[in-house]
């Protein structure tokens, strides 16, 4: 029998929640046995592994769609997913969260990029005007069919417009309906607490941690007593695999054998523990 997923709006009603990154579903099944009782789908991510490129609007609504339905099948935990500027206007952002409520999604975040967008923490972003991004948001909230499907709302004004502008942005998503809040990029931890000072008393706020990134890397317990919801992990996930296939993939170049690194990975028995194969073959039997 699966097991019954909390619901995103319990868990935030009962305090802050940390959110690693995924990926697919075997990044996915890791973390939820990690311990973690929320995740966050980064479109990053989504770029990196599945198309091997930047975050720059490359990837598509119905690669995000397909990965997040891999992701729901396999965990018993909410999701929240980044779906990048809805993928369009407001018409494709109600497609993108009709589908990606179908495919499981707990929260869904849209931002105010324009298009093609780019990952939060680089240089050269734009926004569009903050009426558009309202009227997307009002689209969203038409859209889903649940009221426990939440919306998230993200800016990227901060490094555009400046802070005062991003908090403007921010008040009037909320005004057009968002959940929760995710104002990207902040520089420091003053600008952190100006946010929450503002906000967390109102709604959940979303601190996002990306490691050589635009804001200041924080542990979880000092967002929570800033007054953060949420933290996110999103990209650390993608990175650290890639650090570890660097060097697994350099030892079995330079050697021309998996034994140097035999102590830094699972052997056949120990993937197959991970992902359950044993319980899959006794099920198996049920229908022999």
């Amino acid at each position: 029998m699966a097991t019954e997923i909390k619901p995103l709006k319990t868990l935030l009603a009962q305090g802050a929640l940390l959110a690693p990154g995924v990926f697919d579903a075997l990044s996915a099944l890791v973390a939820q046995q990690a311990g973690f009782e929320g995740l966050y789908l980064s479109g990053a991510s989504i770029a990196y592994t599945r198309l091997g490129r930047s975050d720059v609007g490359l990837t598509t609504f119905p690669e995000v769609e397909d990965t997040l339905a891999r992701i729901t099948e396999r965990v018993a935990l909410p999701v929240i997913v980044d779906a990048d500027t809805g993928f369009g206007n407001a018409l494709n952002v109600k497609r993108t969260v009709r589908g990606f409520e179908r495919a499981g999604a707990a929260m869904i975040q849209l931002e105010d990029q324009t298009f093609p967008k780019r990952c939060g923490h680089l240089d050269g972003k734009s926004v569009i005007p903050a009426g558009e991004m309202c009227g997307k948001l009002r689209a969203a909230v038409d859209a889903r069919v649940s009221a426990n499907t939440l919306i998230l709302a993200r800016t990227d004004a901060a490094a555009v417009e400046g802070l005062d502008a991003a908090l403007e942005r921010a008040e009037r998503y909320l005004e057009a309906g968002a959940d929760a809040l995710f104002i990207e990029a902040l520089r420091s931890l003053e600008q952190m607490e100006t946010v929450c000072e503002r906000f967390a008393g109102r709604v959940p706020l979303l601190a996002n941690m990306v490691e050589g990134g635009k804001t200041p890397i924080q542990n979880a317990q000092t967002l929570t007593q800033l007054g953060f919801r949420i933290v996110i992990f999103p990209g650390g996930t993608a990175r650290a695999v890639t650090h570890t296939l660097q060097g697994y993939y350099g030892c079995l170049h330079a050697h021309g054998t998996t034994a140097p690194w035999r102590d830094r990975m699972l052997d056949f028995d120990g993937i197959n523990e991970v992902i359950g194969t044993p319980a899959l073959m006794a099920e198996s039997e049920l229908y022999k």
